[in-house]
């Protein structure tokens, strides 16, 4: 059963940044590092932390590593460190085949996530039919967060009606939207209002995009003659691994405007400002291959990382992202949290 604070807080809504690996030069775990950034995302004011997703690298789990169980140990003791007054939520990664999800949904839930967000990467031999018995599966074991995640990195392009049985199972709380699309997007919103659990399901953004779009829109349809609405009420982003200080500040501003009801049309071009920062992180123009590396450049330059390396060699940045990410620093510098982390950071690492 899910905590019914936690499940308050998520249909309230909260930034919860998907949390990323922090490694030495030579691709060993940095844990006092990895300890730093959980402290971060705490300390930001985020509402929760993702760890074991695709920022964290879902390499962890390849047995050359075997980093998983470690990984997501350490930020459930930061988290516990903490004593934190507020819930705090706590989702963590699970992916694979079938025996290896459910092995992964029994670890977490027994050290204290609240949440397994369950990726659908990489399972192309799977029907839908079978990804649906498998969540079921799962969902028995840990309360879900579901994830729809862009091909580009490893997702697959999932039906309307998909999501429309996917809703219907018990024990799913809330979806990421993450296909970086707004058709597909749209699916899941629609088939979650026409589910008999509508009401029971959180949506999240994890469309990096579109981020402010997304926490500013309300859907509305037309179930059974009656009008329906589903705002996404949070995000789940790779992107609010990086100035989360700012984004906490910024949902902020976005939950009051729209409980006034008024939305500033200088909103919407801070949405496009983030945009643009986000296409250099995540490396857009090169089908987000330097995504992971981008996001640890970021972290490196404020000093939280060593530096930018991933655990395999071939995730690093793309020609010429760098220079992306210096052009978006000096035009943005109202979007990062610098000076804060600079602020902090002794405290952090000791």
């Amino acid at each position: 059963m899910l905590n019914q604070q936690v499940k308050e807080k998520l249909h309230d809504g909260v930034v919860i940044p998907a949390h990323p690996l922090a490694l030495t030069k030579d691709r060993k775990l940095d844990e006092i590092r990895q300890r730093a950034l959980t402290r971060y995302y705490i300390e930001s004011g985020a509402g929760g932390v993702a760890v074991g997703v695709h920022t964290t690298q879902f390499e962890i789990r390849d047995p050359r590593f075997n980093l998983y169980e470690k990984v997501m140990s350490l930020a459930i003791e930061e988290i516990e460190k903490a004593q934190l007054s507020e819930i705090f939520i706590k989702v963590g990664g699970i992916s694979g085949p079938i025996e290896q999800a459910i092995q992964e949904a029994k670890f977490i839930k027994a050290i204290g996530y609240d949440f397994g967000l369950l990726s659908m990467g990489g399972l192309t031999s799977y029907s839908e039919g079978e990804l649906l018995k498998r969540t079921e599966r799962i969902a028995e074991v840990i309360p879900i967060f579901g994830f729809y995640l862009q091909p580009s990195v490893g997702g697959r392009v999932l039906s309307y009606e998909f999501w429309k049985e996917f809703a219907e199972i018990p024990n799913i709380h809330a979806i990421k939207i993450a296909p970086f699309n707004r058709y597909q997007s749209l699916d899941v919103v629609r088939a979650v209002c026409q589910s008999s659990r509508n009401e029971e399901i959180a949506i999240y953004t994890g469309n990096d995009d579109n981020i402010v779009n997304d926490l500013l829109t309300t859907y509305r349809f037309d179930v059974a003659g009656k009008k329906v609405e589903k705002p996404i009420v949070g995000g789940l982003l790779g992107h609010w691994a990086v100035w989360t200080k700012k984004t906490v500040e910024l949902f902020k501003q976005i939950q009051s405007v729209k409980d006034q009801g008024e939305i500033p049309s200088e909103l919407l071009t801070l949405g496009q400002e983030i945009t643009d920062a986000n296409a250099a992180f995540f490396d857009a123009k090169n089908q987000f291959k330097g995504c992971i590396a981008g996001i640890n450049e970021v972290l490196t330059r404020q000093g939280l990382l060593q530096g930018n390396e991933c655990l395999l060699d071939k995730e690093r940045l793309s020609p010429g992202q760098a220079e992306e990410i210096d052009r978006v620093y000096a035009a943005y510098p109202h979007l990062n949290d610098d000076e804060f982390v600079r602020h902090h950071l002794k405290n952090w690492l000791d």
